[in-house]
C-alpha cells in the first residue's frame, strides 16, 4: 500500500510539474500574442496619424493657393479701377 501510495504522489507531481509547464507556455504565449498586438496597433496608429498629417498639409496647401488666387484676382480688379 505504501508503494502505491508513493508511486500515486509522484505522479502527482509529474502532473502538476506539466500543468505547470503548459500554463507558464501558455502565458508566455498570450503575453507575446499581447505585445505583437500592441506592436502592431502602434505602427498602425503612426500610419494613421502620418496619413492625417500629409491630408491636413494637403489641404493647407490648396488652402493657401486658393487664397493666394483669390488675392491676385482681387488686385487686379482694384487696379483696373
Amino acid at each position: 500500500m505504501a508503494s502505491f501510495k508513493k508511486s500515486f504522489e509522484s505522479l502527482k507531481g509529474t502532473s502538476h510539474s506539466a500543468a505547470k509547464g503548459v500554463t507558464d507556455t501558455a502565458v508566455q504565449a498570450a503575453q507575446e500574442a499581447v505585445q505583437q498586438v500592441a506592436e502592431s496597433s502602434k505602427e498602425t496608429a503612426n500610419i494613421a496619424a502620418q496619413e492625417a498629417n500629409r491630408q491636413t498639409q494637403a489641404a493647407i496647401g490648396k488652402a493657401a493657393d486658393k487664397t493666394t488666387d483669390t488675392i491676385k484676382d482681387f488686385g487686379q480688379k482694384m487696379e483696373t479701377k
